[in-house]
């Protein structure tokens, strides 16, 4: 049975309809977004760009080795390895700490429960303030993990740990940054 060829127009012109709605839909849809990118030229909202405005971040002293090493990793990310701002717009407040878990058991040839896999998780708290007013910008928390064998010698597995441990404070440096551009970027066009 096929359907009358009056019935197969009238199907075809709505099912056109239908398509035509949801394109004019989408196109509506989509002519709304505006898509900038984040590290991009153009200025914010005060008239600098985002890379300056990271550039202008001082960040306070840490205590801690692992907590240093994401501070000198986000000094040369920020500065984009021109170091510490002279007059800095932003105070950057950050607070590391460390876990450190036997992640494996995985014994051939002996009977010693030792562990053989480790993982180092840093974690990340921060407030962004304002260096002139005092006024907080943003806050917020990152953490990354990073795994590493653990062999037999303790200084091999003494050294593999803080391998781990600089590979974590990079990578956190790095979610870091896009975190705190993005709390800039939000706080350019609330200034606006």
């Amino acid at each position: 049975m096929s359907l009358p060829d009056r019935e197969k127009t009238e199907l075809s012109r709505l099912l056109r309809r239908i398509a035509l709605a949801g394109l004019v839909g989408s196109l509506a849809l989509v002519s709304a977004c505006t898509v900038r990118p984040l590290y991009s030229s153009a200025p914010l909202s005060t008239g600098s760009t985002a890379n300056a405005e990271m550039a202008s971040i001082a960040i306070k002293p840490v205590r801690t080795r692992y907590a240093q090493q994401v501070r000198n990793n986000l000094i040369f990310g920020f500065g984009r390895g021109a170091g510490e701002p002279a007059s800095p717009l932003y105070s950057l407040d950050l607070g590391v700490t460390e876990a450190v878990e036997s992640s494996a058991l995985v014994q051939v040839g002996t009977d010693q429960d030792e562990p053989t896999a480790g993982s180092v998780t840093l974690t990340a708290g921060y407030t962004l303030t304002d260096a002139n007013t005092g006024a907080v910008i943003a806050v917020g928390k990152r953490a990354i993990t990073s795994s590493f064998d653990k062999p037999r010698q303790e200084f091999a597995s003494y050294r593999a740990q803080i391998d781990a441990e600089n590979r974590a404070a990079r990578e956190l440096a790095e979610a870091l940054q896009l975190s705190i551009a993005q709390d800039l970027a939000r706080h350019g066009k609330a200034a606006g």
